[in-house]
């Protein structure tokens, strides 16, 4: 049956199930750790090629709201860190491997949702991204700049994009319903 318990307390019997199997990250680990490294190399790729296109330092208008640029961030989201001195490369590339491999761990243990592993996925494609630039040329490229008038948000890349998608994932993921606990009898 799909529920179970009185009228009063229905609640779905367990989680839906495709091929009557219950979903585990740990079954497609390798293929979500693949697609990791593919949104990394993609990240790369678009890299690469504002890079060989656009000097650095230049700006391209393509809408009224949006720009093409060819910046360099040393420093963390909000170019916090910019002007530390250097030893943030290291550190925000530690922290970003450090996350990954414990993300990477999550996955291999299993997590609870389709989800919650794509959300993970995203995080460590995105995470990968930014410090491969940190590791190659000491500052993240951003080239993204979106605008209103005067306000600008800060420049921000392709690995930004999973990062913040992967994170609007993980809260929609805790919205997801757990499976509720079998009853315990009384005594």
């Amino acid at each position: 049956p799909f529920f179970r318990g009185t009228p009063a307390q229905v609640v779905p019997a367990g989680p839906l199930r495709l091929n009557n199997r219950r979903f585990n990250s740990r079954d497609r680990w390798g293929a979500s750790l693949l697609l990791a490294a593919v949104l990394a190399m993609l990240d790369q790729l678009v890299k690469a090629g504002v890079a060989a296109t656009l000097p650095l330092g230049s700006s391209v208008t393509l809408t009224p709201w949006f720009n093409l640029v060819h910046v360099l961030n040393p420093g963390a989201a909000f170019s916090f860190l910019a002007d530390a001195g250097g030893w943030q490369r290291h550190a925000l590339s530690g922290i970003g491997i450090v996350v990954s491999l414990a993300l990477a761990v999550l996955l291999w243990r299993g997590v609870r949702s389709r989800l919650e592993a794509a959300a993970y996925v995203g995080l460590i494609g995105g995470a990968l991204g930014n410090v491969i630039d940190r590791l190659r040329i000491g500052a993240v490229v951003d080239y993204l700049d979106l605008y209103g008038r005067d306000m600008h948000w800060p420049a921000f890349n392709l690995a930004d994009v999973w990062v913040v998608g992967a994170a609007g994932l993980l809260v929609l993921a805790s919205f997801k319903p757990g499976v509720a606990p079998e009853p315990r009898g009384q005594g």
